[in-house]
């Protein structure tokens, strides 16, 4: 079952889904990570990871939570007399000021926390949380911030009232209802001018056609990591040019900019850097090399006109140019956001926590919609979640002992107003958030078999 063993090697993957904030991300499990900087000798370390409360319901406990783990040079026992200690600071949105609250240490499932659950007197306000942490190991003179943007950008948790309950019931594999959609790209694999390449990894099986996007104006781009080059279909056409670009080779993701400028999110990393996120014009030429404020994202996405990278360490939306420029690692860290905003003010807000979905949109005063859906079948990532007008498009993968599918969900103010199946197609691995784009009000897919890659567009009737 490959795409079994590949769902748990992503499943903390900060894809993770689980707390997406989308965007969503989109993941399943949504973790923060930060590390410590150099002091305390090479050999020492000291690691946190969060998972950020980011939705909850009234009357539920807010729990902050940070897994540690630190460890002298030379230490052959984890966590052997390394001493670590904590506060984390939170306000309500919006406030002028944060309340210190010493974090404890406890043990959980075997796993090292510094931890505190939040007073009611603070996890009132109505609008939610803002909050961050600094972590210290005194032992070994480090100390982290998390999320490292700190006061400045801030975790935050928001409370649904009123929330629009959602149960999706058991779902049927193989069942009818699925539309069908229409082949805008196709591409066998293979090395000749109009093919997709495939690589091999240790562990995943073939790798190839890792990412794709669209443009506003129906133009598919198909990201041939495998050959360095993009392969745009033009609207209509049945035959890709051939865009030849300066990446590193393996899984990328890419995301195209309304002057069709293309931006490509590498995972790997120049010696002693962060990936790299690079910017061609829409012939293949190097515009820019921008440098990502954490070693591992896992996203890039188009934000009101402007690239933004989903990080692995803080979960946060980060952008990658400011006003035309591009962002520094520290400019990036500060503004780092819990949403994205896919369309005008607005941001959509996901939270996956084992077979329920968690979904805000936010504008400036709240949240304005919300919907809790749960499911009689196991949810894996969500690969989607943005609003198009009154409504908000969900994909989530979902899956038994054998089987898996996505499941397209049309949420509406008073409930669901569609749903429907589609084969998960992922026989070469991609980028784990990287098969599906909305573009107006057409759903695009990327999807691949043993003999090449495709895209197919469903047209949805939303409103």
């Amino acid at each position: 079952m490959r795409w079994k063993a590949r769902f748990s090697g992503r499943a903390l993957v900060p894809t993770l889904g689980v707390v997406l904030g989308i965007a969503a991300a989109v993941t399943a499990i949504g973790w923060s990570t930060a590390v410590a900087g150099p002091a305390g000798g090479p050999g020492a370390v000291f690691e946190a990871t969060h998972l950020p409360p980011l939705l909850t319901t009234s009357g539920e406990r807010i729990d902050l939570a940070y897994d540690v783990h630190c460890a002298a040079a030379g230490e052959e026992v984890p966590d052997a007399g390394c001493e670590a200690r904590g506060t984390a600071y939170v306000r309500g949105i919006g406030g002028d000021s944060f309340t210190a609250l010493p974090l404890e240490e406890r043990s959980l499932d075997g796993r090292r926390q510094l931890a505190v659950v939040v007073p009611d007197a603070l996890a009132a306000p109505q609008r939610g949380l803002e909050y961050f942490a600094v972590l210290e190991a005194p032992d070994l003179g480090r100390r982290l911030v998390v999320p490292a943007g700190g006061a400045a950008a801030p975790h935050v948790s928001r409370q649904l009232d009123g929330a629009v309950e959602i149960g999706l019931g058991r779902h049927t594999f193989g069942s009818d209802g699925r539309p069908a959609g229409v082949r805008v790209a196709s591409a066998e694999w293979g090395d000749g001018a109009t093919n997709a390449g495939l690589e091999q990894s240790r562990g995943l099986g073939p790798i190839g056609a890792s990412s794709f996007d669209v443009d506003s104006l129906g133009n598919v781009l198909v990201l041939d990591q495998a050959h360095r080059r993009v392969l745009r279909w033009v609207r209509g056409s049945h035959v890709p040019q051939r865009v030849p670009i300066s990446i590193n080779g393996t899984l990328a993701d890419l995301a195209v900019a309304g002057d069709g400028s293309i931006f490509v999110l590498e995972t790997t990393a120049p010696p002693g850097r962060n990936p790299m996120i690079r910017r061609f014009d829409d012939g293949g030429r190097e515009l820019e090399a921008i440098e990502t404020a954490e070693r591992s994202t896992s996203q890039i996405r188009m934000d009101a006109e402007s690239p933004v990278v989903l990080g692995g360490s803080s979960h946060l939306w980060m952008p990658v140019m400011v006003a035309g420029t591009p962002a520094s690692p520290g400019e990036q860290l500060r503004r780092g956001r819990v949403g994205r905003r896919p369309r005008g003010g607005t941001e959509v807000i996901v939270l996956r926590h084992e077979n329920e979905v968690r979904i805000a949109v936010v504008d400036g005063r709240g949240v304005a919609r919300s919907w809790r859906l749960t499911s009689g079948t196991p949810l894996a990532e969500i690969q989607l979640a943005e609003p198009v007008g009154q409504q908000v498009v969900l994909v989530v993968r979902v899956y038994d002992g054998a089987r898996d599918e996505f499941v397209v969900l049309i949420l509406g103010r008073i409930g669901l107003v569609d749903r429907f199946p589609l084969d998960s197609a992922d026989w070469a691995e991609t980028m784990p958030l990287g098969r599906f784009r909305l573009v107006g009000r057409s759903l695009y897919r990327l999807g691949s078999t043993p003999s090449g890659a495709f895209v197919d567009r469903f047209d949805l009737e939303v409103r």
